[in-house]
């Protein structure tokens, strides 16, 4: 079976995932659309989990200050190499997930810094579990295991800081 570069183009576009792994994938279900965006996805989720132990101590630190200038966040996003610190994907990542900090003001990077007794929605307080500000449809974790199946390399958000002019946390 031949599958268009048309086609192509769009699963990419749609994924975000490499020219050649798009090909594969749907030649790998006849060029199905919806099972090659689920098999991408389920690909992703694999590399990430193999990659989830990894030391990461390289990285960025990256600073976004809201156009009022009344917010500003620090991000330190970590990665395993200084190689895959400097690529487009994982310094859009890193101002993306600044600008996530900016909006909705999390307050843990995951549900497990937590106290068992508090009685907050982690979908809101949490990083991790909110819904990503540029796509609603993925949390921050999605978008970063889609990050980590790019680059091929772990990435963790270390700690952020988040200042609001006026406000005392």
């Amino acid at each position: 079976m031949k599958i268009s570069i048309q086609v192509v183009k769009e699963l990419r576009n749609r994924t975000n995932a490499g020219i050649l792994d798009c090909n594969k994938v749907l030649l790998e279900v006849d060029g199905d659309m919806e099972k090659a965006i689920e098999l991408l996805k389920q690909r992703g989720e694999a590399i990430a989990e193999k990659k989830k132990d990894l030391v990461a101590t390289e990285g960025i630190i990256e600073a976004y200050i809201h156009h009022t200038k009344r917010i500003g966040t620090l991000v330190e996003l970590n990665c395993e190499t200084d190689f895959v610190a400097r690529t487009a994907e994982f310094r859009e990542l890193a101002r993306d997930l600044a600008m996530q900090v900016a909006a909705t003001s999390p307050q843990f990077i995951i549900s497990e810094e937590m106290s068992p007794e508090a009685e907050m929605d982690p979908q809101v307080v949490c990083l991790l579990s909110q819904p990503f500000i540029r796509e609603p449809v993925k949390t921050v974790k999605e978008v970063i295991t889609e990050t980590v199946a790019k680059v091929g390399e772990n990435i963790k958000v270390r700690r952020f800081a988040r200042f609001e002019l006026g406000v005392d946390h």
